[in-house]
């Protein structure tokens, strides 16, 4: 029989009707002569009533019932006669049920399908499609798809045009590890899974299609995180003819657009402050900041650099800086022990310590109090500290000290509940380096992409590889909440200006050819200017469903190892798959099979 509408659907309106319903058995309550089981569907749930009253076959056969069972039933709507839900749409009527059909058995899960469950990540990945049965999930994928609804109906209306690009394409030098998939026809040959359309977008501006976007599947081998996933959605837009300021304009309203059809909240784009990215890293530590709490980072170097403190001093003399935030109310939150605890966390940012002073009335305290003894008024002043503040210090080379009060203004903000979870903070970040240094690896590299191009002003700067690294880009981020949420830029439309960039990286002619060969002919055939963006969903959807994990809002993740628990894929492959590639690793066979000569 046609269902009548979603179980979480029926209410009042319903009433005295006749209803049929399907779902998932949530909870069965037997009392003997009377049975109430809630109906589970992704609108919600309903109670259904059964008793010798509404039909004894019904009644006989909701004994037979179990948790997770799916059914099917045939009802009257009736006010409800026992306590009234105020926290279910269908709160305040039941379905006195006449017939009831068992469409499937369930075995008992291995976890609750509640939203409260205690069950591992791990377990929770294994029978994902057990947890994607509870509520919260089914809403954090509605979220995300009306994200997408969204998007494709704004950019559709702005006249955009959705193309796909190649998943099997040209391993190309843009960062990250490629995924790499090997040919059967070419023998030796690989193709790589794209890190981002990049590419294949600017080619199609240089095509004549001025409006283009996508959802687009990227693929990344790298570290994971909570924020990260080697497979990931971006909503892809490039763009021909269009200024920055014009597509910074048009992403806020894309994004307004979002923000109302998703979590129905009215975004002022008026509102969303630009900061370039050097005021971003004065005042916040980072090119991400959460604008949603003060705590801003305060450069007391100059008042320093003749401190009574030698490490102070010594950190401006030797070309760094020493900088502080003031935690508000937070003097007497913490113990010296609990202080001196956090140095162990700020020593992967290379922070050597964590000094640290409590004002109080009678002025500071604290382990470096007695070196301001005569400073302290000064120090006070500057810092706008008052009685009941915590001040932590940072005294090292700028990079330091940024990714250390950083880290230390996001983690006390958090303890000390200084943030403000009903903010959307957005913000632009403007007016990139275009290269950063890589001391870990020796090298130059751009800070977005090398197709990025460079501000009209700095172009002069690309005549020499030492004049490049001094240039800054017309590219622009989109933040929120102190996450990326999308990196944009204008690209690179000039053949000379591209080769000067490469250059700048540290390509031959020839290694630029090999690499994009493609890419650079193009350009010779009459490239348009051109910029556009990628937003990342799975952030975007994480952060709208107020969770701090992208696995919550992707259906089928992968852990933090990079594996897919309910398939376990990576796995070994038949060796008859290799042997048509080519190629010899493990397989099945290799791992499952005894060898007999040992037994």
């Amino acid at each position: 029989m046609k269902r009548t509408n979603y179980a979480g659907l029926i209410d009042e309106s319903y009433l005295d009707q006749t209803v049929t319903l399907q779902g998932w058995v949530q909870k069965r309550r037997d009392l003997g002569a009377l049975i109430f089981i809630d109906l589970r569907d992704r609108k919600g749930l309903v109670q259904l009533t059964f008793a010798d009253e509404f039909n004894s076959e019904a009644l006989h056969a909701a004994e037979q019932v179990r948790t997770e069972y799916v059914i099917e039933v045939t009802g009257l709507v009736a006010k409800r006669e026992g306590a009234v839900n105020e926290n279910m749409h269908s709160g305040k009527i039941e379905v006195q049920v006449q017939h009831l059909e068992v469409l499937a058995e369930a075995k008992t899960t291995p976890f609750a399908i509640d939203d409260n469950v205690e069950a591992s990540d791990e377990l929770r990945l294994k029978y994902r499609y057990l947890d994607l049965r509870r509520p919260q999930m089914q809403k954090n994928l509605i979220l995300r798809s009306k994200i997408t609804a969204a998007t494709h109906a704004f950019l559709d209306a702005n006249g955009f045009i959705d193309i796909e690009t190649p998943y099997l394409a040209k391993s190309t030098p843009e960062g990250a590890r490629d995924y790499l998939v090997p040919s059967r026809i070419n023998p030796g040959s690989f193709y790589a899974l794209p890190q981002s359309p990049q590419l294949f977008k600017q080619l199609l501006m240089g095509a004549g299609f001025d409006r283009y976007y996508q959802v687009a599947r990227a693929f990344r081998d790298e570290d994971l995180r909570g924020d990260r996933q080697p497979e990931f959605t971006q909503l892809d837009v490039e763009t021909s003819f269009m200024s920055q300021a014009e597509i910074m304009d048009l992403v806020n309203q894309w994004m307004v657009t979002i923000m109302a059809k998703a979590v129905e909240y009215d975004l002022d784009p008026a509102q969303i402050p630009t900061l370039t990215w050097q005021e971003a890293m004065d005042r916040f530590g980072t090119d991400k900041p959460d604008l949603r709490f003060g705590m801003e980072l305060i450069d007391l170097s100059g008042l320093m650099q003749n401190s009574t403190f030698s490490v102070f001093a010594k950190a401006v003399a030797d070309g760094g800086q020493v900088k502080a935030i003031v935690v508000p109310g937070a003097a007497k939150a913490y113990s010296r022990k609990a202080l001196d605890q956090k140095v162990q966390y700020v020593e992967r940012f290379g922070a050597k310590g964590l000094p640290w002073l409590k004002v109080t009335d009678e002025g500071i305290n604290g382990p470096i109090a007695k070196f301001f003894a005569d400073d302290s008024a000064a120090l006070l002043e500057a810092t706008g500290a008052q009685a009941g503040d915590l001040i932590i210090f940072a005294a090292d080379q700028k990079p330091v000290v940024a990714a250390t009060l950083d880290a230390m203004r996001r983690m006390f903000a958090d303890e000390q509940d200084l943030i403000d979870e009903s903010q959307w903070a957005f913000a632009w970040i403007v007016d990139w380096p275009l290269f950063e240094y890589q001391p870990e690896e020796e090298r130059w590299i751009s800070a977005h992409h090398p197709f990025t191009m460079p501000n009209e002003e700095d172009l002069p700067l690309l005549d020499t590889v030492e004049g490049a690294h001094q240039a800054h880009a017309q590219s622009y981020d989109l933040v929120l909440n102190g996450y990326e949420l999308g990196s944009g830029s204008i690209r690179i439309h000039r053949m000379d200006i591209q080769q000067k960039m490469l250059r700048a990286l540290g390509f031959t002619p020839e290694a630029a050819q090999e690499a994009f060969g493609f890419l650079l002919e193009g350009m010779e055939y009459g490239f348009p200017p051109m910029g556009g963006i990628a937003l990342g969903l799975d952030r975007l959807a994480m952060l709208l469903a107020g969770t701090d994990n992208i696995r919550e809002v992707i259906a089928f993740p992968k852990n933090s190892k990079g594996t897919e628990p309910m398939t376990e894929a990576p796995l070994p492959v038949a060796k008859s798959q290799l042997d048509d590639l080519g190629l010899q690793a493990p397989t099945y066979a290799d791992i499952d099979t005894p060898n007999m000569a040992e037994e």
